[in-house]
């Protein structure tokens, strides 16, 4: 069957603006209204209110700690170091002592294999499951995981934990090679979270509400120089002091990435 060209229907002139029609209405721009049904005024519909309940208590709580979903590099780091903890409770002293000495990141590991003790030092926890900074290590991480995402908090860890860790060995090398200290510096036990742990808290205190992050940086700065102070390990508390500077350096960079998560 063809189909035959046919000239467009011959459409009625729509009465012009302000002409008053059969229904009561008053003719408003046909031209933009032509083909259409004849719009009668109505009222728009008021927004629904939308309601943001808070949180129960208890969901707040559970907030602070680390989950699969929620945080999932906290959650399966927490996991590795309850399993390393849980080896230096039962473990041998004489095996602990040469786990130890190889995750050492000291010179003499430094310089042979860098990346195998950088990476090796950070799955033990100095003093133990009980030491302070295993609470602070899963309440920090959470916190900060949570804001700017898994990969993000990682590697602000890593940069206080490899950038410390470098700052206060490579000074000892030096000081060896000149004579100012005795060669068995090159080999001492270094290892542990604390680190990463100080470079989170700086990072953390930088998003923050300034009520909490100023009281936050001061009590943790000066439990560490009172740490200092004391003298009882200084290469161990300098590391510290330059983890938490090197978290707080961050702030510009982890608030853009708060932004963005």
């Amino acid at each position: 069957m063809e189909r035959t060209a046919t000239g467009p229907a011959t459409a009625a002139s729509p009465p012009p603006a302000g002409t008053p029609l059969s229904d009561g209405t008053t003719a408003v721009f046909p031209a933009l209204l032509d083909g259409m049904p004849r719009q009668r005024g109505t009222t728009p519909l008021a927004p629904v209110p939308v309601v943001v309940r808070p949180l129960p208590f208890g969901a707040r709580l559970w907030r602070l700690l680390p989950t699969p979903a929620g945080t999932p590099f906290t959650f399966a780091y927490a996991a590795v170091l309850a399993a390393t903890s849980a080896i230096a409770a039962v473990a041998a002293p004489g095996l602990l002592r040469t786990l130890y000495e190889n995750s050492s990141t000291d010179v003499a590991h430094l310089v042979c294999m860098p990346v195998q003790v950088l990476l090796a030092s950070a799955l033990w926890i100095a003093g133990g499951v009980f030491s302070p900074y295993t609470a602070a290590f899963v309440l920090v991480l959470t916190a900060l995981e949570r804001r700017i995402g898994g990969a993000r908090a990682a590697c602000v860890f890593l940069a206080g934990h490899v950038l410390a860790t470098l700052a206060t060995e490579i000074p000892v090398g030096f000081a060896v090679l000149f004579g100012h200290l005795p060669t068995s510096s090159l080999h001492r036990l270094d290892y542990g979270i604390s680190f990463g742990v100080a470079a989170s808290i700086g990072a953390l205190a930088g998003l923050l509400a300034p009520w909490l992050r100023w009281p936050l940086l001061t009590v943790v700065a000066g439990l560490l120089l009172n740490d200092l102070a004391e003298f009882v390990d200084p290469m161990t508390d300098w590391g510290h002091l330059i983890a938490l500077t090197i978290g707080v350096a961050s702030w510009p960079l982890v608030r853009r990435w708060a932004r963005a998560a």
